[in-house]
């Protein structure tokens, strides 16, 4: 049990990567708080999870106080607070010529600010048990796919914190913080907007060569296991630290979109 005895915030784990995050850490011994915008999916985890062990709040992250209100039910429930996954995102497409002011913003205030808010909300219980930040990036941070400017430019800036804070806060607080990340994953969302953009619901099974080496894309619960990784005591005082998690070395890899299609 790599995670006994701690208590994990996940955040937008009532879907996709959080959910097998907020599941994975519970199987390892944790107690989770689930949190999410979707009540009924959010009831589920928390029901697969066991009541004794996860808590339920449903609220927007960008809310004025959401970030305290998290971090006080986990300690009134639990009495203490290990470690936060920040894994709550905003995904939507965007260019140069679509994305206006306000669309911008919003990119940055769900993905960016909400994740440093509740750090800070979350530091001074962080603090006590030496714990530690995992912050769920994307491999978009580098650079972007064209149609994902403001997402890519959000997570890039998500890097860039994590950068910042694993090391001021390992040496003021002993709290780690660390990054991961995906590739492309089969989440319910991913296979929601694949739909909305006209594929077939069998395109995880047509995918070119060039996205995915290995015949498919990554599992929500892949990624939930080097999750794990972060949040448990083995790995030590690694601070500071992003991980690519992805079949092929990103940088440097933008195929063109005629590369036999399906990104969109």
């Amino acid at each position: 049990m790599r995670l006994a005895h701690k208590v994990v915030i996940v955040t937008g784990s009532c879907t996709g990567i959080g959910r097998a995050i907020a599941i994975q850490c519970a199987a390892e011994g944790a107690r989770v708080v689930v949190h999410g915008l979707e009540r009924e999916l959010g009831e589920e985890v928390v029901e697969e999870i066991g009541s004794d062990r996860a808590v339920l709040h449903i609220e927007d992250l960008v809310a004025e106080g959401c970030p305290d209100r998290l971090v006080a039910l986990a300690v009134e429930r639990f009495g203490h607070l290990n470690a936060v996954v920040n894994n709550a995102a905003l995904v939507a497409s965007g260019n140069l010529h679509t994305t206006d002011a306000n669309f911008f913003r919003k990119m940055f205030e769900v993905n960016t600010l909400a994740p440093f808010l509740l750090i800070k909300a979350a530091l001074s219980h962080l603090s006590e048990r030496r714990g530690g930040v995992l912050n769920i990036g994307s491999v978009n941070s580098w650079s972007g796919e064209p149609d994902l400017l403001p997402y890519s430019v959000s997570k890039g800036a998500l890097m860039t914190l994590t950068r910042n804070l694993g090391d001021t806060l390992m040496r003021e607080n002993g709290v780690r913080v660390n990054q991961i990340n995906p590739g492309w994953v089969l989440t319910e969302n991913e296979a929601r907007r694949k739909r909305e953009h006209g594929l077939s619901d069998d395109w995880p099974a047509h995918l070119p060569k060039v996205y995915a080496p290995a015949g498919r894309i990554l599992k929500p619960e892949e990624i939930a296991m080097a999750a794990v990784y972060w949040l448990a005591d083995e790995s030590g005082p690694i601070s500071g630290q992003v991980v690519d998690l992805e079949q092929y070395p990103f940088i440097g890899r933008n195929p063109p979109k005629d590369a036999t299609t399906i990104p969109t």
